[in-house]
């Protein structure tokens, strides 16, 4: 005779999992409620329900399959939380993108990939480690910050001002006559594209500018050119408009 195969209830929904998808909500909000501060694309929504969606996926890796399980049924539970690892670089790609040779959104992937890995460790139970990444996650992006923007530019690094003058007074040669003098060189200048609404008289130009010293305080001396409206800069160190 054959013995019947019987098919129990799942385990892995007590409070214990609803304690861990609580902790990775939480965790991925406080880390979402940041780049929704710094206006970033990916904001508190996206970071949290990456989050959020990663710790079920590790409880369902987990937990999902044990009423099938039997002498001859046998699961390894790494296999689908693996698959986050691989299908967030789908997110992150997306948030990546290229302007004017100037790449963009690369710290905010690198932000989705970290929260989606607080949720797993808080799907797996490792609440501690969770914590510990998302308190590390605000040390990097508050800390390190101003510490890069003091590290020496390099020479050879290129900077990108954005510089928005009224035409006909001579704004822009005299910007690039005083960023000669600062030694900074131009290698490019292009005109940025205007709507129909915004004003005519004002023209807006990207310089790409390579020097040593602060662009800071070159961003700085150009805006008090006659007849300059605002610059600012790809850089997040450069005030912006």
């Amino acid at each position: 005779m054959t013995a019947a195969f019987e098919i129990g209830e799942p385990a892995g929904q007590g409070w214990a999992q609803v304690g861990a998808l609580a902790l990775a909500l939480a965790l991925s909000a406080a880390i979402g409620i940041e780049r929704e501060f710094r206006h970033k694309s990916a904001g508190l929504r996206t970071h949290t329900l990456v989050g959020f969606a990663a710790a079920l996926i590790v409880l369902v890796s987990k937990y999902g399959f044990t009423d099938i399980l039997g002498p001859h049924v046998t699961l390894d539970p790494s296999r689908v939380a693996a698959q986050i690892v691989t299908g967030i670089g789908f997110i992150g790609g997306g948030l990546i993108f290229v302007r004017r040779d100037v790449v963009r959104g690369l710290t905010t992937a690198a932000i989705v990939w970290l929260t989606a890995a607080v949720g797993m460790a808080a799907g797996a139970g490792l609440w501690l480690l969770a914590i510990l990444v998302t308190a590390g996650h605000f040390l990097v992006v508050f800390g390190l910050t101003p510490l890069a923007a003091r590290l020496p530019r390099s020479k050879y690094a290129p900077s990108r001002l954005r510089l928005a003058y009224r035409s006909g007074r001579g704004a822009l040669r005299e910007a690039l006559a005083r960023c000669t003098g600062r030694g900074f060189t131009v290698s490019e200048l292009s005109i940025e594209d205007r709507g129909e609404d915004e004003d005519p008289r004002v023209v807006s130009v990207w310089l790409s500018v390579h020097g040593t010293g602060p662009v800071n305080e070159l961003a700085a001396l150009l805006s008090e050119i006659e007849g300059v409206v605002a610059v600012s800069s790809d850089d997040a160190n450069i005030p912006r408009e």
